[in-house]
């Protein structure tokens, strides 16, 4: 299902650049070369048609790529 982001990021960290990143060639052939990193934060979702939660998500960012597949990690509340 996919995943509706309702607030704004907070608390972002970068988790792996590059190389480190074992999606990396995945990453470049669906979305383009760019310089890739893996993102975690903590944000208002939804999850389908369910209600909203916090949870904390992770991401795949590339500059001129944008945001690119949000996971839901760990819900923090309910």
């Amino acid at each position: 299902m996919p995943v509706t982001i309702l607030s704004e990021i907070t608390q972002v960290e970068t988790i792996a650049v590059g190389r480190r990143i074992r999606e990396l060639a995945r990453l470049e052939r669906v979305y383009g070369p760019g310089r890739w990193r893996k993102r975690k934060g903590i944000a208002q979702v939804r999850v389908g048609p369910g209600k909203a939660f916090t949870a904390e998500v992770h991401w795949y960012e590339a500059s001129g790529v944008g945001r690119k597949e949000f996971k839901i990690k760990r819900i923090l509340d309910d």
